[in-house]
């Protein structure tokens, strides 16, 4: 069985779910212990990182990130997913102009109060929403604020709107497009979605699932292996000196004075942590009551240097 180490950026087809990659990478990497940093939808594609060995303990921190999204909305058609895979519930006429549709996806910019779509994973009541939509049920959602830093429209071919979408946790595009569609009157549903990036990690840089079987046929797999600390790359940097390597070998917390740095950086704020020789140990956050770095999450088994 193989150990490998770190984070492999997937670039998903259409069809697959998460769940999908994650079991067919087992196969590819001969290798139990690999997690996916947050789902994307079967008829989606794009970025997908994964999580292998140590790493999966940072899957949780991926899925926080900032994401990017190139999507194309159909206006005029309202289905009971919100994306063309669905039955379609209406149909109305689109009347809008393009100024109009400009207006309408400006003022999104920055955010709002999205309601969860019911064919989604998240759960009301111990259930998921798509569970109780598959049995033809619909219940209350809770709207939740998502951020929109960004919203940039790429085309505008009527009924169709290409647009970038830069956004936070938790944001359903789907319900993007339909929540545009309901401003503008005549409703909208999703008819495409690719991920372009999930934090630092961009399409560019993805590979398919028959690339890393190829890569992993000719003995070349450690190739596609980016080191975990890549997750973490815009935090500051710290490292302990060698003489205080126990320390941070076991988790423990460790003291400014401790590091080749000498830095105090601000309360709450987390760092990546090295030992001396520059192999990564994990993220800590500095204590300014105990005037110390404590460890948030470490990764025991990594010891992969900084790229």
């Amino acid at each position: 069985m193989a150990d490998f180490q770190g984070i492999i950026v997937i670039h998903k087809e259409k069809g697959f779910t998460s769940h999908d990659v994650v079991a067919k990478l087992r196969g590819i990497c001969r290798q139990k212990k690999i997690g996916h940093t947050g789902t994307l939808d079967p008829q989606a594609t794009g970025v997908l990182p994964v999580c292998l060995g140590s790493a999966t303990r940072a899957c949780e921190m991926l899925t926080d990130r900032t994401k990017e999204y190139v999507a194309e909305l159909l206006l005029g058609q309202i289905t009971d997913t919100q994306d063309t895979t669905g039955t379609v519930l209406e149909e109305r006429e689109v009347t809008v102009d393009e100024a109009q549709v400009r207006e309408v996806i400006g003022s999104f910019v920055g955010g709002y109060d999205q309601i969860p779509p019911m064919y989604s994973a998240r759960k009301v009541n111990g259930k998921k929403l798509y569970e109780l939509a598959r049995a033809g049920k619909e219940v209350e959602r809770q709207a939740r604020h998502v951020d929109l830093p960004a919203i940039e429209i790429l085309e505008i071919r009527l009924p169709v709107v290409k647009f970038r979408v830069e956004c936070s946790k938790g944001t359903y595009i789907r319900s993007l497009c339909a929540d545009i569609g309901g401003k503008l009157g005549c409703g909208g549903t999703m008819q495409s979605l690719v991920r372009t990036r999930v934090g630092e990690f961009r399409l560019a840089d993805a590979l398919t699932l028959a690339q890393l079987q190829e890569l992993r046929d000719t003995d070349r797999l450690e190739e596609a292996l980016l080191p975990t600390d890549r997750i973490f790359a815009d935090f500051h940097a710290v490292h302990v000196e060698e003489k205080w390597r126990k320390l941070i070998d076991n988790g423990n917390a460790f003291y400014p004075g401790q590091t080749m740095e000498q830095t105090t950086y601000p309360a709450g704020e987390w760092v990546r942590v090295y030992r001396e020789d520059d192999s990564f140990v994990g993220i800590y956050a500095y204590d300014g009551a105990k005037e110390w770095y404590k460890p948030v999450k470490i990764f025991p088994s990594n010891t992969e240097s900084r790229k």
